[in-house]
Protein backbone atom coordinates (compact mmCIF):
# COMPACT_ATOMS: atom_id res chain seq x y z
CA UNK A 1 0.00 0.00 0.00
CA UNK A 2 1.35 3.24 -0.87
CA UNK A 3 1.07 6.13 1.68
CA UNK A 4 2.38 9.80 1.26
CA UNK A 5 4.77 11.63 3.43
CA UNK A 6 3.89 12.64 7.23
CA UNK A 7 5.01 16.12 8.76
CA UNK A 8 8.07 15.11 9.98
CA UNK A 9 8.94 14.08 6.37
CA UNK A 10 7.98 17.53 4.93
CA UNK A 11 9.95 19.37 7.91
CA UNK A 12 12.97 16.71 6.18
CA UNK A 13 12.60 18.16 3.08
CA UNK A 14 12.13 21.41 4.30
CA UNK A 15 15.62 21.54 5.93
CA UNK A 16 17.04 19.89 2.33
CA UNK A 17 15.63 22.63 0.58
CA UNK A 18 16.75 25.63 2.85
CA UNK A 19 20.45 24.24 3.31
CA UNK A 20 20.54 23.63 -0.83
CA UNK A 21 19.74 27.74 -0.67
CA UNK A 22 22.24 28.85 1.97
CA UNK A 23 24.78 26.83 0.48
CA UNK A 24 24.28 28.21 -3.26
CA UNK A 25 24.20 31.70 -1.62
CA UNK A 26 27.51 31.33 0.48
CA UNK A 27 29.05 29.54 -2.87
CA UNK A 28 28.00 32.76 -4.62
CA UNK A 29 30.81 35.13 -5.48
CA UNK A 30 30.55 38.59 -6.97
CA UNK A 31 33.05 39.24 -10.09
CA UNK A 32 35.89 37.30 -11.35
CA UNK A 33 34.87 36.96 -14.77
CA UNK A 34 33.66 34.29 -17.09
CA UNK A 35 36.72 31.95 -15.43
CA UNK A 36 34.27 32.07 -11.96
CA UNK A 37 31.05 31.78 -13.46
CA UNK A 38 31.72 29.17 -16.02
CA UNK A 39 35.23 27.18 -14.21
CA UNK A 40 34.83 28.57 -10.05
CA UNK A 41 38.14 29.70 -11.11
CA UNK A 42 39.63 26.16 -11.75
CA UNK A 43 40.23 25.76 -8.33
CA UNK A 44 37.86 22.47 -7.65
CA UNK A 45 39.65 19.68 -5.56
CA UNK A 46 39.55 15.97 -6.16
CA UNK A 47 36.89 14.93 -3.62
CA UNK A 48 34.60 18.27 -5.06
CA UNK A 49 35.25 17.00 -8.76
CA UNK A 50 34.68 13.67 -7.73
CA UNK A 51 31.34 14.06 -5.99
CA UNK A 52 30.29 16.47 -8.06
CA UNK A 53 30.47 14.01 -11.32
CA UNK A 54 28.62 11.65 -9.25
CA UNK A 55 25.79 14.16 -8.44
CA UNK A 56 25.36 14.84 -11.83
CA UNK A 57 25.14 11.67 -13.23
CA UNK A 58 23.31 9.47 -10.79
CA UNK A 59 19.81 12.01 -11.34
CA UNK A 60 16.25 11.06 -10.91
CA UNK A 61 16.61 9.87 -14.06
CA UNK A 62 18.63 7.25 -13.31
CA UNK A 63 17.34 6.98 -9.85
CA UNK A 64 13.44 5.62 -11.85
CA UNK A 65 15.37 4.40 -14.79
CA UNK A 66 17.58 1.77 -13.19
CA UNK A 67 15.12 0.45 -10.85
CA UNK A 68 12.76 0.49 -13.56
CA UNK A 69 15.05 -1.76 -16.07
CA UNK A 70 16.26 -4.23 -13.37
CA UNK A 71 12.72 -4.89 -12.47
CA UNK A 72 12.34 -5.23 -16.34
CA UNK A 73 14.99 -7.01 -17.75
CA UNK A 74 17.40 -7.70 -14.65
CA UNK A 75 20.91 -6.26 -13.73
CA UNK A 76 22.27 -5.90 -17.01
CA UNK A 77 21.64 -2.46 -16.89
CA UNK A 78 24.20 -2.13 -14.09
CA UNK A 79 26.53 -2.74 -17.68
CA UNK A 80 26.24 1.15 -18.15
CA UNK A 81 27.80 2.35 -14.57
CA UNK A 82 30.56 -0.35 -14.15
CA UNK A 83 32.01 0.74 -17.65
CA UNK A 84 32.12 4.29 -16.28
CA UNK A 85 35.21 2.68 -14.22
CA UNK A 86 36.56 1.71 -17.48
CA UNK A 87 36.35 4.69 -19.34
CA UNK A 88 37.36 6.92 -16.63
CA UNK A 89 40.72 5.46 -16.67
CA UNK A 90 41.34 5.70 -20.26
CA UNK A 91 39.78 9.63 -19.69
CA UNK A 92 42.59 10.49 -17.67
CA UNK A 93 45.68 8.69 -18.85
CA UNK A 94 45.33 9.62 -22.30
CA UNK A 95 42.16 12.73 -22.47
CA UNK A 96 43.12 14.85 -19.33
CA UNK A 97 46.39 15.88 -19.89
CA UNK A 98 46.14 17.23 -23.04
CA UNK A 99 42.60 18.95 -22.05
CA UNK A 100 43.44 21.32 -18.61
CA UNK A 101 46.28 22.07 -20.65
CA UNK A 102 44.78 23.63 -23.29
CA UNK A 103 42.92 26.20 -21.08
CA UNK A 104 39.58 25.81 -23.09
CA UNK A 105 36.28 25.99 -21.37
CA UNK A 106 34.37 23.28 -23.61
CA UNK A 107 34.89 20.72 -25.53
CA UNK A 108 33.58 22.04 -28.90
CA UNK A 109 36.14 24.68 -28.41
CA UNK A 110 38.72 21.98 -28.46
CA UNK A 111 37.87 20.65 -31.35
CA UNK A 112 37.71 23.97 -33.72
CA UNK A 113 41.39 24.05 -32.07
CA UNK A 114 42.17 20.47 -33.43
CA UNK A 115 40.43 20.80 -36.86
CA UNK A 116 38.03 24.67 -37.46
CA UNK A 117 34.95 26.30 -36.58
CA UNK A 118 31.71 24.25 -38.70
CA UNK A 119 33.14 21.01 -36.40
CA UNK A 120 33.14 23.51 -33.07
CA UNK A 121 29.64 24.60 -34.28
CA UNK A 122 28.02 20.81 -35.14
CA UNK A 123 29.41 19.93 -31.84
CA UNK A 124 28.09 22.71 -29.68
CA UNK A 125 24.51 22.63 -31.24
CA UNK A 126 24.50 18.67 -30.84
CA UNK A 127 25.38 19.10 -26.73
CA UNK A 128 22.68 21.49 -26.52
CA UNK A 129 20.12 19.11 -28.26
CA UNK A 130 21.34 16.38 -26.29
CA UNK A 131 20.98 18.25 -22.99
CA UNK A 132 17.88 19.59 -24.10
CA UNK A 133 16.07 16.11 -24.93
CA UNK A 134 18.29 13.76 -22.81
CA UNK A 135 19.72 15.07 -19.89
CA UNK A 136 17.73 18.30 -18.91
CA UNK A 137 14.23 16.88 -19.97
CA UNK A 138 14.32 13.17 -18.95
CA UNK A 139 15.13 14.60 -14.92
CA UNK A 140 12.72 17.14 -15.52
CA UNK A 141 10.39 13.82 -16.04
CA UNK A 142 11.56 10.99 -13.65
CA UNK A 143 11.04 14.31 -10.72
CA UNK A 144 7.60 15.52 -12.01
CA UNK A 145 6.43 12.21 -12.32
CA UNK A 146 7.18 11.08 -8.93
CA UNK A 147 6.00 14.50 -7.05
CA UNK A 148 2.60 14.11 -9.01
CA UNK A 149 1.99 10.50 -7.43
CA UNK A 150 2.29 12.68 -4.19
CA UNK A 151 0.62 15.71 -5.42
CA UNK A 152 -1.84 14.26 -7.81
CA UNK A 153 -4.01 17.52 -7.99
CA UNK A 154 -1.43 19.65 -9.26
CA UNK A 155 -0.74 19.31 -12.96
CA UNK A 156 2.77 17.32 -13.85
CA UNK A 157 3.37 20.48 -16.33
CA UNK A 158 3.26 22.61 -13.40
CA UNK A 159 5.51 20.45 -10.98
CA UNK A 160 7.97 20.18 -13.58
CA UNK A 161 8.25 23.57 -14.02
CA UNK A 162 9.04 24.26 -10.54
CA UNK A 163 11.55 22.27 -9.99
CA UNK A 164 13.35 23.67 -13.62
CA UNK A 165 12.87 26.75 -11.83
CA UNK A 166 14.23 26.22 -8.18
CA UNK A 167 17.44 24.62 -10.24
CA UNK A 168 17.83 27.13 -12.98
CA UNK A 169 17.38 30.22 -10.44
CA UNK A 170 20.06 29.11 -8.20
CA UNK A 171 22.58 28.19 -10.68
CA UNK A 172 22.08 31.38 -12.79
CA UNK A 173 22.81 33.11 -9.72
CA UNK A 174 26.05 31.08 -8.52
CA UNK A 175 27.42 30.04 -11.87
CA UNK A 176 29.72 26.82 -11.68
CA UNK A 177 31.12 27.55 -8.15
CA UNK A 178 26.85 27.33 -6.20
CA UNK A 179 26.90 24.29 -8.59
CA UNK A 180 29.77 22.64 -7.17
CA UNK A 181 29.30 23.07 -3.60
CA UNK A 182 26.13 22.20 -3.78
CA UNK A 183 26.39 18.90 -5.60
CA UNK A 184 28.90 17.35 -2.99
CA UNK A 185 25.48 18.04 -0.38
CA UNK A 186 23.36 16.47 -3.13
CA UNK A 187 25.76 13.63 -3.78
CA UNK A 188 25.92 12.49 0.14
CA UNK A 189 21.93 12.79 0.50
CA UNK A 190 21.47 10.96 -3.04
CA UNK A 191 23.57 8.30 -1.28
CA UNK A 192 22.66 8.03 2.06
CA UNK A 193 18.70 8.17 0.70
CA UNK A 194 19.31 5.28 -1.81
CA UNK A 195 21.01 2.87 1.31
CA UNK A 196 17.77 3.52 2.91
CA UNK A 197 15.54 2.47 0.08
CA UNK A 198 18.06 -0.30 -0.68
CA UNK A 199 18.16 -1.70 3.09
CA UNK A 200 14.23 -1.31 2.95
CA UNK A 201 13.44 -3.43 -0.71
CA UNK A 202 15.93 -6.39 1.02
CA UNK A 203 14.46 -6.54 4.24
CA UNK A 204 10.79 -6.70 2.67
CA UNK A 205 11.65 -9.11 0.25
CA UNK A 206 13.19 -11.21 2.67
CA UNK A 207 16.81 -10.78 1.98
CA UNK A 208 19.38 -11.54 -0.72
CA UNK A 209 19.17 -15.34 -0.54
CA UNK A 210 14.98 -14.92 -1.07
CA UNK A 211 15.69 -12.81 -3.96
CA UNK A 212 18.51 -15.28 -5.60
CA UNK A 213 15.50 -18.13 -4.98
CA UNK A 214 13.05 -16.61 -6.76
CA UNK A 215 14.14 -14.51 -9.28
CA UNK A 216 15.11 -16.09 -12.76
CA UNK A 217 19.00 -16.56 -12.91
CA UNK A 218 19.19 -14.38 -15.98
CA UNK A 219 17.86 -11.21 -14.43
CA UNK A 220 20.63 -11.47 -11.87
CA UNK A 221 23.45 -11.84 -15.10
CA UNK A 222 25.08 -9.27 -15.98
CA UNK A 223 26.74 -11.19 -18.98
CA UNK A 224 23.41 -11.82 -21.58
CA UNK A 225 22.91 -14.16 -24.12
CA UNK A 226 23.56 -12.98 -28.12
CA UNK A 227 19.86 -12.85 -28.58
CA UNK A 228 19.04 -11.22 -25.11
CA UNK A 229 16.54 -7.98 -26.65
CA UNK A 230 17.79 -5.86 -23.65
CA UNK A 231 21.79 -5.45 -23.69
CA UNK A 232 23.26 -8.79 -25.26
CA UNK A 233 26.84 -9.66 -24.61
CA UNK A 234 28.26 -8.06 -27.94
CA UNK A 235 26.49 -5.21 -27.38
CA UNK A 236 28.02 -4.35 -24.34
CA UNK A 237 31.60 -4.88 -25.83
CA UNK A 238 31.43 -2.94 -29.29
CA UNK A 239 27.74 -0.39 -27.99
CA UNK A 240 28.65 0.68 -24.71
CA UNK A 241 32.07 1.56 -24.74
CA UNK A 242 30.84 3.97 -27.68
CA UNK A 243 28.15 5.65 -25.19
CA UNK A 244 30.54 5.57 -22.14
CA UNK A 245 33.37 7.58 -24.25
CA UNK A 246 30.67 10.16 -25.27
CA UNK A 247 29.27 10.51 -22.20
CA UNK A 248 32.36 11.24 -19.54
CA UNK A 249 34.80 12.24 -21.90
CA UNK A 250 33.35 14.22 -24.25
CA UNK A 251 30.10 15.37 -22.57
CA UNK A 252 30.14 19.48 -21.80
CA UNK A 253 28.04 18.60 -18.58
CA UNK A 254 30.07 16.19 -16.84
CA UNK A 255 33.76 17.42 -18.40
CA UNK A 256 32.93 20.69 -17.18
CA UNK A 257 33.87 19.53 -13.65
CA UNK A 258 36.94 18.35 -14.29
CA UNK A 259 38.10 21.38 -16.22
CA UNK A 260 37.37 23.06 -12.81
CA UNK A 261 40.01 21.01 -11.02
CA UNK A 262 42.76 23.24 -9.43
CA UNK A 263 45.41 20.74 -11.22
CA UNK A 264 46.18 17.78 -12.91
CA UNK A 265 46.29 15.57 -10.72
CA UNK A 266 43.18 16.62 -8.49
CA UNK A 267 41.23 16.17 -12.06
CA UNK A 268 42.78 12.43 -12.26
CA UNK A 269 42.27 11.63 -8.79
CA UNK A 270 38.56 13.13 -8.95
CA UNK A 271 37.83 11.21 -11.88
CA UNK A 272 38.72 8.07 -10.73
CA UNK A 273 36.96 8.76 -7.18
CA UNK A 274 34.10 9.62 -9.29
CA UNK A 275 35.15 5.72 -11.21
CA UNK A 276 35.10 3.71 -7.81
CA UNK A 277 31.73 5.28 -6.48
CA UNK A 278 29.88 4.01 -9.15
CA UNK A 279 30.07 -0.02 -8.22
CA UNK A 280 28.07 0.50 -5.66
CA UNK A 281 25.19 1.64 -7.41
CA UNK A 282 24.65 -2.15 -8.43
CA UNK A 283 23.66 -2.63 -4.52
CA UNK A 284 21.99 0.83 -3.80
CA UNK A 285 19.93 1.54 -7.23
CA UNK A 286 19.35 -1.88 -9.49
CA UNK A 287 19.57 -4.72 -7.25
CA UNK A 288 16.43 -2.88 -5.04
CA UNK A 289 14.66 -3.05 -8.60
CA UNK A 290 15.40 -6.93 -9.11
CA UNK A 291 13.61 -7.28 -5.47
CA UNK A 292 10.78 -5.16 -6.15
CA UNK A 293 9.48 -8.46 -8.74
CA UNK A 294 9.22 -10.04 -5.19
CA UNK A 295 7.24 -7.18 -3.71
CA UNK A 296 5.05 -5.74 -6.30
CA UNK A 297 5.33 -8.30 -9.23
CA UNK A 298 2.12 -6.58 -11.12
CA UNK A 299 3.23 -3.71 -12.03
CA UNK A 300 2.21 -2.18 -15.02
CA UNK A 301 4.63 0.26 -16.15
CA UNK A 302 8.12 -0.17 -15.00
CA UNK A 303 8.89 3.34 -14.11
CA UNK A 304 6.63 2.94 -11.34
CA UNK A 305 9.02 0.66 -9.60
CA UNK A 306 11.21 3.47 -7.38
CA UNK A 307 8.02 5.13 -6.34
CA UNK A 308 6.27 1.92 -5.63
CA UNK A 309 9.84 1.07 -3.30
CA UNK A 310 9.70 4.67 -1.58
CA UNK A 311 5.86 5.45 -0.84
CA UNK A 312 5.38 1.58 0.19
CA UNK A 313 8.04 0.38 1.93
CA UNK A 314 9.98 3.87 3.79
CA UNK A 315 8.43 4.27 7.11
CA UNK A 316 7.75 8.23 8.05
CA UNK A 317 11.10 10.40 8.99
CA UNK A 318 12.88 7.82 6.63
CA UNK A 319 10.62 8.69 3.82
CA UNK A 320 11.45 12.41 4.22
CA UNK A 321 15.43 11.35 3.86
CA UNK A 322 15.00 9.26 0.21
CA UNK A 323 12.87 12.33 -0.85
CA UNK A 324 15.42 14.62 -0.37
CA UNK A 325 18.06 11.96 -1.66
CA UNK A 326 15.69 11.64 -4.73
CA UNK A 327 15.31 15.77 -5.27
CA UNK A 328 18.89 16.36 -4.45
CA UNK A 329 19.35 14.11 -7.62
CA UNK A 330 17.03 16.00 -9.49
CA UNK A 331 18.25 19.38 -8.53
CA UNK A 332 22.43 18.36 -8.90
CA UNK A 333 21.91 16.75 -12.56
CA UNK A 334 19.50 19.89 -13.68
CA UNK A 335 21.87 22.31 -12.38
CA UNK A 336 24.62 20.78 -14.33
CA UNK A 337 23.14 20.91 -17.23
CA UNK A 338 21.50 24.09 -17.26
CA UNK A 339 25.21 25.46 -16.52
CA UNK A 340 26.87 23.30 -18.82
CA UNK A 341 24.21 24.81 -21.96
CA UNK A 342 25.14 28.07 -20.38
CA UNK A 343 28.82 27.83 -20.76
CA UNK A 344 28.41 26.63 -24.68
CA UNK A 345 25.68 29.19 -25.65
CA UNK A 346 28.28 31.71 -24.29
CA UNK A 347 31.48 30.70 -24.82
CA UNK A 348 30.73 28.58 -28.54
CA UNK A 349 28.61 31.29 -29.61
CA UNK A 350 28.64 34.50 -28.53
CA UNK A 351 32.07 35.10 -27.47
CA UNK A 352 33.49 34.66 -31.01
CA UNK A 353 30.97 36.85 -32.16
CA UNK A 354 31.53 39.54 -29.66
CA UNK A 355 35.42 39.11 -28.99
CA UNK A 356 35.65 42.34 -27.21
CA UNK A 357 32.86 41.38 -24.62
CA UNK A 358 33.47 41.86 -21.10
CA UNK A 359 33.75 39.44 -18.51
CA UNK A 360 30.72 40.84 -16.26
CA UNK A 361 29.07 40.73 -20.04
CA UNK A 362 29.89 36.59 -20.83
CA UNK A 363 28.65 36.31 -17.42
CA UNK A 364 25.18 38.25 -17.97
CA UNK A 365 24.81 36.60 -20.91
CA UNK A 366 25.23 33.14 -19.47
CA UNK A 367 22.71 33.58 -16.53
CA UNK A 368 19.91 34.57 -19.11
CA UNK A 369 21.40 31.27 -21.12
CA UNK A 370 20.73 29.31 -18.05
CA UNK A 371 16.80 30.95 -17.71
CA UNK A 372 16.09 30.12 -21.38
CA UNK A 373 17.75 26.46 -21.87
CA UNK A 374 15.18 25.86 -18.28
CA UNK A 375 12.27 27.37 -20.30
CA UNK A 376 12.92 24.90 -22.77
CA UNK A 377 13.54 21.92 -21.09
CA UNK A 378 10.74 22.48 -18.95
CA UNK A 379 8.33 22.58 -22.12
CA UNK A 380 10.19 19.17 -23.47
CA UNK A 381 9.87 17.42 -20.78
CA UNK A 382 6.22 16.23 -20.28
CA UNK A 383 6.78 14.43 -24.21
CA UNK A 384 8.97 12.08 -22.57
CA UNK A 385 6.01 9.78 -21.16
CA UNK A 386 5.72 8.85 -24.98
CA UNK A 387 8.62 5.94 -24.19
CA UNK A 388 7.41 2.74 -22.32
CA UNK A 389 11.06 3.04 -20.45
CA UNK A 390 12.77 6.05 -19.64
CA UNK A 391 16.25 4.35 -19.64
CA UNK A 392 14.96 2.98 -23.42
CA UNK A 393 14.59 6.81 -24.38
CA UNK A 394 17.74 7.89 -22.89
CA UNK A 395 20.21 5.10 -24.48
CA UNK A 396 18.58 5.19 -27.64
CA UNK A 397 18.87 8.60 -28.33
CA UNK A 398 22.51 8.75 -27.80
CA UNK A 399 22.97 5.81 -29.79
CA UNK A 400 22.13 7.08 -32.74
CA UNK A 401 23.36 10.65 -32.27
CA UNK A 402 26.90 10.36 -30.91
CA UNK A 403 29.07 7.97 -32.98
CA UNK A 404 30.36 10.53 -35.06
CA UNK A 405 31.83 12.65 -32.11
CA UNK A 406 33.41 9.68 -30.57
CA UNK A 407 35.20 9.63 -33.83
CA UNK A 408 35.86 13.31 -33.88
CA UNK A 409 37.62 13.19 -30.25
CA UNK A 410 40.03 9.66 -31.16
CA UNK A 411 40.76 11.14 -34.46
CA UNK A 412 42.18 13.84 -33.43
CA UNK A 413 44.15 12.56 -30.27
CA UNK A 414 45.28 9.55 -31.77
CA UNK A 415 45.84 9.68 -35.76
CA UNK A 416 48.35 12.74 -37.03
CA UNK A 417 46.62 12.84 -40.56
CA UNK A 418 42.84 13.84 -39.01
CA UNK A 419 42.39 17.00 -41.10
CA UNK A 420 39.34 19.38 -41.22
CA UNK A 421 38.10 17.62 -44.25
CA UNK A 422 37.85 14.49 -42.52
CA UNK A 423 36.00 15.53 -39.62
CA UNK A 424 33.36 16.93 -42.00
CA UNK A 425 33.42 13.33 -43.92
CA UNK A 426 33.12 11.50 -40.48
CA UNK A 427 29.71 14.42 -39.54
CA UNK A 428 28.08 13.54 -42.86
CA UNK A 429 28.58 10.34 -42.74
CA UNK A 430 27.87 9.40 -39.51
CA UNK A 431 24.27 11.77 -39.47
CA UNK A 432 23.74 10.04 -42.38
CA UNK A 433 23.73 6.55 -41.35
CA UNK A 434 22.50 7.36 -38.09
CA UNK A 435 19.22 8.99 -39.81
CA UNK A 436 18.87 6.21 -42.10
CA UNK A 437 18.80 3.44 -39.29
CA UNK A 438 16.69 5.67 -36.52
CA UNK A 439 14.24 6.22 -39.84
CA UNK A 440 14.18 2.25 -41.37
CA UNK A 441 14.70 0.94 -37.35
CA UNK A 442 12.68 2.86 -34.16
CA UNK A 443 10.53 4.88 -37.01
CA UNK A 444 9.39 2.89 -39.44
CA UNK A 445 10.01 -0.80 -37.80
CA UNK A 446 11.38 -2.01 -41.73
CA UNK A 447 14.57 -3.62 -39.80
CA UNK A 448 15.27 -4.50 -36.09
CA UNK A 449 18.87 -3.41 -35.22
CA UNK A 450 19.38 -3.41 -31.51
CA UNK A 451 20.41 0.26 -30.67
CA UNK A 452 23.45 -0.87 -29.62
CA UNK A 453 24.68 -2.51 -32.68
CA UNK A 454 23.35 0.87 -34.25
CA UNK A 455 26.27 2.91 -32.43
CA UNK A 456 29.15 0.83 -33.89
CA UNK A 457 27.70 0.32 -37.19
CA UNK A 458 27.81 4.44 -37.18
CA UNK A 459 30.85 4.55 -35.50
CA UNK A 460 32.33 3.04 -38.68
CA UNK A 461 31.01 4.75 -41.63
CA UNK A 462 31.74 7.97 -39.36
CA UNK A 463 35.17 6.65 -39.17
CA UNK A 464 35.88 5.38 -43.09
CA UNK A 465 34.44 9.22 -44.06
CA UNK A 466 37.03 10.54 -41.81
CA UNK A 467 40.29 8.01 -42.97
CA UNK A 468 38.99 8.90 -46.85
CA UNK A 469 38.95 12.55 -46.77
CA UNK A 470 41.85 13.38 -44.50
CA UNK A 471 43.76 11.34 -47.06
CA UNK A 472 42.41 12.97 -50.05
CA UNK A 473 42.47 16.42 -48.44
CA UNK A 474 45.02 16.51 -45.77
CA UNK A 475 45.83 19.11 -43.78
CA UNK A 476 48.03 22.08 -44.54
CA UNK A 477 49.98 21.22 -41.60
CA UNK A 478 50.15 18.21 -39.37
CA UNK A 479 48.55 19.17 -35.88
CA UNK A 480 50.10 17.75 -32.98
CA UNK A 481 48.72 14.52 -31.55
CA UNK A 482 47.12 14.92 -27.60
CA UNK A 483 48.78 12.04 -26.57
CA UNK A 484 51.88 9.97 -28.04
CA UNK A 485 54.21 7.68 -26.52
CA UNK A 486 56.56 10.05 -25.86
CA UNK A 487 54.16 11.91 -23.11
CA UNK A 488 53.87 8.54 -21.63
CA UNK A 489 57.44 7.64 -21.23
CA UNK A 490 57.62 11.59 -20.14
CA UNK A 491 54.99 10.86 -17.67
CA UNK A 492 56.68 7.32 -16.10
CA UNK A 493 59.79 9.19 -15.26
CA UNK A 494 57.92 11.67 -13.29
CA UNK A 495 55.72 9.17 -11.94
CA UNK A 496 58.69 7.30 -10.62
CA UNK A 497 59.43 9.76 -8.06
CA UNK A 498 55.57 10.31 -6.65
CA UNK A 499 54.59 8.70 -3.91
CA UNK A 500 52.51 5.07 -4.35
CA UNK A 501 49.12 6.60 -3.44
CA UNK A 502 49.48 9.52 -5.11
CA UNK A 503 50.34 7.60 -8.59
CA UNK A 504 46.94 8.04 -10.17
CA UNK A 505 48.37 4.67 -12.71
CA UNK A 506 48.43 2.42 -9.23
CA UNK A 507 44.39 4.14 -8.20
CA UNK A 508 43.69 3.43 -11.70
CA UNK A 509 44.88 -0.09 -12.06
CA UNK A 510 43.38 -1.07 -9.08
CA UNK A 511 40.00 0.57 -10.19
CA UNK A 512 40.05 -1.47 -12.69
CA UNK A 513 40.80 -5.09 -10.91
CA UNK A 514 37.84 -3.91 -8.35
CA UNK A 515 35.50 -3.61 -11.70
CA UNK A 516 37.07 -6.57 -12.76
CA UNK A 517 36.00 -8.54 -9.67
CA UNK A 518 32.09 -7.15 -9.27
CA UNK A 519 31.63 -8.11 -13.30
CA UNK A 520 32.94 -11.59 -12.10
CA UNK A 521 31.29 -12.08 -9.37
CA UNK A 522 27.79 -11.76 -11.03
CA UNK A 523 28.54 -13.06 -14.56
Amino acid sequence: MMRGPASIDYAVIALYALGLVVLAVAATRKGGGAQEYFLASRGASWPTVGLSLLASNISSTTMVGLAGAAYLSGISVFNYEWMAAVVLVIFVTLMLPALLASGVYTMPELLERRYDRPTRLYFAMLTLFLNLVVDAAGTLYAGGFLFHLLYPDVPLSMIIALLALTAGLYTAAGGMRAVLYTEVMQALILLGGSAVIAVAAFDHAGGWSAVVAAVPPDKLSLIRPLDDPTLPWLGLVIGVPILGFYFWCTNQFMVQRVLAARSLDHGRWGCLFAGLLKLPILWLMVLPGTAALLIAPDLSRADMVYPTLLFSLIPNGFLGIVIAGFLAAAMSSLAATFNAAATIVTIDFVRPAFPKASGRALTRCGQIATLGFMIAAAAWAPQVVRFPSLWQYLQSVLAYAVPPVVVLFLAGLLWRRASSSGAHAAILAGVATGGALFLLGPVSGRIDVHFLYAAPIILTASTIGMIIASLIRPARQLSPLLWTRAHWHAESAALACVPWWQNYRIHGAALLMLTAAVVFAFR
